[in-house]
């Protein structure tokens, strides 16, 4: 099954995947990037059918970026969890709720977690991100899995505060440097298995805050698809991350939320791991 990601210095990543030995091999002589037309079925599959073993090496320590370039929009989908919509008392919506994280917040799976300047309500949440792989409007459920590249981690960070009490819209809270990591993999839907089974889990410092089910999602893969293609244009690597179980900070008793110091762990069963150490703000800070 591969597995395939984009390694480099952030702004140069370049397309590798992980080979069934495990190691990270270069695909850049086959396709520039994960990005645009590059996401397309055909081009996925001529890559996946190489000798990946073949493929140069690439230092097993290098940086590991977000799984998908050229990202335009960046859409993400509230309270489509049974389970979480419970912890916050709210009845499960009649439609999707679909907010916006800026683009410019999407970051590499062990990036750093900036908190930013002055807040005491960031939060975690670990979602099913969907990456669509060519121009997707008004699309129906039927044929809406075909517009679907493939799948990954999204660790969709919210900042309570901003999202809630600054009024407007929630993309106040969800559009930080640093709130949209993405990866470490892309893994097409022929490999990702029953995306609808999946178990999600997040830990801080070790104890496990998040562990839900996919099974557990109110709109499905396809509805979502759907559903955002009738409101505008989704094109090649855009983003929609599809919402979170239960176990958020905002929701215990009494609300938890992360400091600087604090290390996440983020997994979805068949799309790997994220690990990210949560630092404080600085001015300089960079993704």
């Amino acid at each position: 099954m591969p597995r395939f990601l984009r390694v480099g210095a952030p702004g140069k990543e370049k397309p590798a995947v992980l080979a069934a030995d495990n190691s990270i091999r270069d695909l850049s002589l086959y396709i520039p990037d994960f990005a645009g037309e590059h996401l397309a079925p055909a081009v996925l599959g001529a890559v996946a059918r190489r000798d990946l073993l073949q493929l140069p090496k690439l230092d097993s320590q290098v940086r590991i970026g977000p799984c998908v370039a050229g990202t335009t929009n960046f859409i993400a989908i509230g309270l489509n969890y049974f389970d979480h919509a419970r912890e916050v008392g709210a009845e499960p919506p009649a439609e999707p709720i679909i907010f916006n994280k800026a683009p410019s917040c999407i970051v590499g799976a062990d990036d750093d977690l900036v908190i930013p300047a002055g807040s005491q309500t960031t939060d975690w949440e670990v979602e099913l991100a969907v990456v669509v792989n060519r121009d997707c409007s008004e699309v129906s459920k039927e044929h809406a899995l075909d517009f679907v590249a493939g799948y990954c981690i999204c660790h969709d960070v919210s900042e309570r505060k901003s999202q809630i009490e600054r009024g407007g819209q929630w993309v106040k809270g969800k559009s930080f440097k640093t709130f949209g990591p993405l990866g470490p993999w892309l893994v097409t839907p022929k490999d990702a298995g029953n995306i609808h089974a999946a178990r999600l889990c997040l830990d801080v410092n070790g104890e496990r805050m998040q562990d839900g089910n996919t099974s557990q999602m109110i709109f499905s893969v396809a509805d979502i698809v759907s559903y955002v293609s009738q409101f505008m244009l989704l094109r090649a690597g855009d983003v929609i991350t599809t919402g979170t179980p239960k176990g958020v900070g905002l929701s215990r008793h009494p609300p938890r939320y992360l400091k600087a110091g604090d290390s996440v762990r983020v997994s979805i069963d068949g799309l790997g791991v994220q690990e990210q150490r949560v630092v404080a703000h600085r001015s300089d800070a960079r993704p």
